[in-house]
Formats: structure tokens, C-alpha cells, sequence
């Protein structure tokens, strides 16, 4: 009789904390087909954004308290490859409540959760700063340890770091932060970062929605631990043109201290055919006096999220 008690305690435990959690299956199919400058047509994942499936999942451990979890690997629908990892998009686990939110495990950075939300073009092969010289910061870190705070009147901020054990012998640690700000039509953020090569870089951005018009503009400098200054700008607009039609144009410059100017200029439009599923098409054009061959892009592509 004890044992049968016992056991329909357990159950009652058990279903109560079942109730108490939840798990979501995700993802992104996003492919793309076009033609860049010196190659033939071609087809290639992720315009807007890299495919994916995911795994995240939350449980209210009372006293507005929650722990989480998310698991997500990258796809490439043109050949249905996944990414070497099994996970190498995220692998943390968290606790949130009044105080903000901790992460442990491979996240990506708080530079990176800024770095591309005030980008013309949508964020996507289209944006006008592909053209950046410096565009390569770090998007993602293994062994990392994040917070970031709860918004107060529109302000939060948040800062992700690599604790020193978890480093090879003499590797450098990834460590960054961004403070942000979000009222009506105003955007705003500042990010920084100081990645395992020594390099640093400051990203300043802001946004104003017209209504009639969304702007958009960013500068990023990036000084490397031995060599030049790199600084790169980029200035957009996002125009609805409908309640489902939304066209973006936008500028990048892109310079190295010392050295030649690139620049390009990017028109994308995108179609909601619906709350999931966009159709998207545009260019960018390129004039690179660098070292580098101008890549200008023709493409049409559907993203899909589910």
C-alpha cells in the first residue's frame, strides 16, 4: 500500500512538473538562386538566413525562476548537409528570472545578437555590407558564459564571455557586450568586442521608423592586434511599399587605414506570402578598388520558418 502511494506521488510530481515545461521543435529553410559576378547561375543556402532545425525548451521552476535549454545545428538545403557539429549554432543551457538571464555553452556573442538588426537589405546576401572589409567578427564561442539584463524603459544590455580554463594553452578569449535601446521609432545599440586574436571592434547603430520609411545606419571600426585601423559604415532605408511588400536600399563603405575604399550599393525587396513564408528578391552591385574582385550579386529566393 506504501509503495503504491509512493508511486502515485511520483506520477502526480512528475505530470505536474510536465505541465510546468515545454519543448518546441524549430527551423529555417531559406535557399536562394542567382548569379554573382564572374560565376554561373547558382543555387545557395541561406539568403536571409542560415537553414536550421532546433530544439529549445523552458521550465517554470517557480519563484519566477525558469531554466532553459536550446539545441540547434545548421542545414545546407542544396546538398541537405549538416554542419560538422551536431550543434554548432547553439548548445546552452540557462536560467532566467527578475535579475535577466545566464547561458552556459556555446551561444552566440552579445556583439553578434546586435551586429546585423540595423542592416539594410534585410540582413541578407543582398545587404549592401557585404562590401565590409571587417565584416568577419565573431558570431559564435564555445565554453561561454552570457547575461544579459532585463529592459528597463527600454534599455537592456548584455555581455558574453569565455572563462580562461576552457581555453587551449595560449589561445586568446572571446569577449564582448552591447548595450541597447528600443522606444516607439527609435532603435539604438553599441557592441564591442575583443576576440581570441587580439582584434577589436566598436559597432555603432540606430534606426528611426518615419512610418512612411524605416532608416537605418551603422559604423564599425575594427583595429587588429598588430595592423591597420579598418572603419566601415553602411546607411539604408526599409520603405512598405503594402501591408506585405517591404523594399530596402542601403550603401556600404568600407575602408582600411592606409589603403583603397570598397563600396556597394544593394536594393532588395521581400513578399510576405505569408506570417512564415517570404518570397525575397534583389542586387548588389560592388566597386571594390582593394584587392578584392567586385562580387555583384543578382538573386531570388523564399525563406521559410516553422
Amino acid at each position: 500500500m506504501k509503495k503504491s502511494l509512493i508511486a502515485l506521488a511520483v506520477l502526480a510530481t512528475s505530470g505536474a512538473a510536465m505541465a510546468q515545461s515545454s519543448v518546441t521543435l524549430y527551423g529555417v529553410a531559406d535557399l536562394w538562386v542567382g548569379k554573382v559576378k564572374g560565376s554561373s547561375v547558382q543555387m545557395v543556402d541561406g539568403g536571409v538566413a542560415q537553414s536550421r532545425i532546433g530544439f529549445k525548451g523552458t521550465e517554470d521552476l517557480g519563484g519566477g525562476l525558469t531554466a532553459s535549454f536550446n539545441f540547434e545545428q545548421g542545414l545546407n538545403l542544396e546538398n541537405g548537409a549538416t554542419d560538422p557539429r551536431t550543434f554548432g549554432r547553439q548548445a546552452n543551457l540557462g536560467v532566467s528570472g527578475a535579475f535577466g538571464s545566464v547561458k552556459l555553452g556555446r551561444s552566440t556573442t552579445a556583439l553578434d545578437d546586435v551586429f546585423g538588426a540595423f542592416n539594410s537589405g534585410f540582413d541578407s546576401a543582398l545587404s549592401a555590407n557585404a562590401v565590409w572589409q571587417n565584416i568577419d567578427y565573431t558570431d559564435r564561442a564555445d565554453s561561454q558564459l552570457y547575461y544579459a539584463t532585463p529592459e528597463f524603459a527600454g534599455f537592456s544590455a548584455a555581455a558574453s564571455t569565455q572563462l580562461n580554463g576552457d581555453r587551449a594553452a595560449g589561445a586568446g578569449r572571446e569577449s564582448s557586450f552591447h548595450v541597447k535601446y528600443a522606444n516607439g521609432p527609435i532603435g539604438a545599440a553599441v557592441g564591442y568586442e575583443d576576440d581570441a586574436a587580439g582584434q577589436k571592434g566598436t559597432l555603432v547603430a540606430a534606426s528611426y521608423d518615419l512610418g512612411m520609411a524605416k532608416l537605418l545606419g551603422s559604423v564599425y571600426t575594427t583595429k587588429p592586434d598588430a595592423g591597420a585601423r579598418t572603419n566601415s559604415y553602411q546607411i539604408g532605408a526599409d520603405v512598405p511599399l503594402t501591408s506585405a511588400l517591404t523594399l530596402s536600399v542601403g550603401y556600404a563603405n568600407s575602408k582600411v587605414k592606409g589603403a583603397e575604399t570598397d563600396s556597394a550599393f544593394g536594393v532588395a525587396a521581400a513578399y510576405g506570402l505569408s506570417k512564415r513564408t517570404i518570397v525575397y528578391a534583389g542586387f548588389r552591385a560592388e566597386k571594390r578598388k582593394s584587392a578584392l574582385a567586385d562580387a555583384d550579386v543578382f538573386a531570388v529566393g523564399v525563406n521559410h520558418s516553422f
